[in-house]
Formats: structure tokens, sequence, C-alpha cells
């Protein structure tokens, strides 16, 4: 008999469920501290998930917690880039 598949749990920022990696949206910092959504999920560097959702997004973004977990400063117009392609991504 084969062990069920293990499913890679992570916790979204915004609401702090955890949930199955696929159903998040990765917010990484690359090597050259260019920070970004991988939506993929594929791309180098440090990681941390939301959910697809504007709501945990707006929520991470107010506490600071993308700060606290990349640990470096996000400037605002960062932000507005990951916003408007979280936006771009629901429709």
């Amino acid at each position: 008999m084969m062990k069920p598949k293990k499913i890679p749990m992570r916790m979204c920022l915004g609401c702090n469920e955890m949930k199955p990696k696929k159903e998040l949206i990765r917010v990484v910092k690359t090597p050259e501290d260019e920070i970004c959504l991988d939506l993929i999920g594929k791309k180098n560097g440090r990681g941390a998930y939301i959910c697809k959702s504007l709501e945990c997004f707006n929520n991470a973004r107010k506490n600071r917690r993308f700060e606290k977990s990349l640990s470096c400063r996000i400037d605002e117009s960062v932000y507005e880039v990951m916003e408007n392609e979280l936006k771009s991504e629901d429709n």
C-alpha cells in the first residue's frame, strides 16, 4: 500500500491560516533584494505566502508582516505594483 502524498502547508501572512501551498501566492525577496509576486512559486530567494485575496494582502501590509518575514524595508511603490498584480490575477 502506498502512503498518501504529503501536501506542503504554508501560513498566510494576512489571515494566519495554514493552507496548502498551491492555494497561496508567494511573495519573494530575490538575492538582488528585489521584492515581487511569484505566481508560479519557483523564483530564487526568500519567500512569504498570502492568500489570493486583496483583504489578506492589505492585512499583511498594514501589520508589516512582509517586512518582518522578508527582514527588509519595503517601499510603498513596491506594494502598489504587487497590489496591481494581485488585482489582475483575480480577473
